[in-house]
């Protein structure tokens, strides 16, 4: 069976956007070969969750890493908009709903060793079917596979989709949006992930303001944004 095929719309990134995500790369690499399904969330939408998620993911496997990036957002999916595929888009929903097999719903990308599953048709019981036994034994299935499984979830602060899926996986990471989320939000949030017997890896601070960061963010910006392309000022 051949499997089906999309290309990846690959965000362009500035220097210092670049190395965060192989710094991003490389602590999630030190953190041992038996972390290796990770769920990524945040507190609300539009902190940029899925835009990191899917920028790790690739960044994983552009170190040679085999890598499946799995759209666990069965609610409002942004994959769709960032890939170019042809036909109908079968994903996670039809497989939790026994109506597609996991190689039906299996992508290859146009980047070597990067595979991804669309979140599917929204279902009207999400949650149930994350916490599924066929879910479980879905991602033992692919833990087999793959060195690495990228889960971008739910907004842990909107719906509990993302506690649900962590207590699956090896380790889970926060994204919060700079100068937005509260601290005391976000310490709910990340006791809420905890009490899923997962990890919490790490937080990442996205949308940060790198002219704000003093005399070494002002001068790097410059000198990066000089040699290597246009300086922007949130990373």
């Amino acid at each position: 069976m051949t499997m089906k095929e999309v290309n990846i719309h690959r965000q362009e990134l500035d220097y210092s956007a670049n190395e965060s995500y192989k710094s991003l790369r490389t602590n999630l690499l030190f953190c041992g070969e038996e972390k290796k399904v990770i769920a990524i969330t945040s507190c609300t939408p539009n902190e940029g969750k899925s835009t990191v998620s899917l920028n790790l993911a690739l960044s994983l496997s552009d170190s040679g890493k085999k890598v499946l990036f799995i759209d666990a957002d069965l609610r409002k999916s942004v994959l769709l908009g960032r890939t170019e595929a042809d036909g109908e888009i079968r994903g996670l929903s039809h497989l939790l709903s026994h109506q597609d097999t996991v190689e039906d719903i299996i992508y290859a990308t146009n980047y070597p060793n990067f595979h991804i599953i669309y979140a599917g048709t929204m279902p009207p019981n999400p949650a149930e079917l994350l916490g599924g036994k066929y879910f479980k034994r879905f991602l033992q299935a692919v833990r087999k596979v793959y060195d690495y499984v990228i889960i971008d979830t739910p907004p842990l602060g909107s719906v509990i989709d993302a506690a649900v899926i962590a207590d699956e996986c090896d380790g889970s990471i926060m994204v919060l949006e700079s100068g937005v989320i509260s601290y005391r939000f976000a310490q709910e949030v990340k006791d809420q992930l905890q009490r899923s017997n997962c990890p919490v890896l790490g937080v990442i601070l996205n949308k940060v303001d790198m002219s704000k960061q003093g005399y070494y963010g002002k001068y790097y910006g410059k000198y990066y944004g000089k040699y290597y392309g246009k300086d922007k000022k949130k990373s």
